[in-house]
């Protein structure tokens, strides 16, 4: 019986960490917490590598400054909805700026993993 117990002990353990290697995230988002701000809902879709934005407001502009001082996504949107792909982002910390008629809300999202490298790590699953 003991030694029932100990296989099914470590098995868990085996599967769990597997479980929380696979889940590592892509991406994490430091919301804008200023109660202006809530007119702009920003979140990571379920697999964190899309930012999803939504205004009550026309969102006019979205552009992001990286921890290198440059300029990876500058996008004119003129609509109420977005999904910004973050796979063509470099790791590191990106503040994004998105232009609402009357204000502009700052967030900012780190990527934490290389795009790449996660790939080549699903491909040899």
């Amino acid at each position: 019986m003991r030694i029932v117990i100990t296989i099914v002990f470590f098995s868990l353990i085996t599967s769990l960490t597997f479980t929380v290697h696979a889940q590592n995230d892509f991406a994490k988002l430091e919301q804008n917490v200023n109660q202006r701000a809530k007119t702009l809902s920003h979140h990571l879709n379920t697999s964190k590598d899309t930012l999803v934005l939504k205004s009550e407001y026309l969102i006019k502009k979205v552009y992001s400054v990286s921890n290198t001082n440059t300029s990876e996504i500058n996008l004119n949107v003129n609509k109420n909805f977005i999904e910004i792909p973050l796979s063509k982002l470099s790791k590191g910390k990106h503040v994004f700026v998105t232009v609402l008629p009357s204000m502009r809300i700052i967030f900012v999202v780190k990527i934490l993993r290389d795009y790449n490298a996660l790939l080549a790590m699903i491909e040899d699953h």
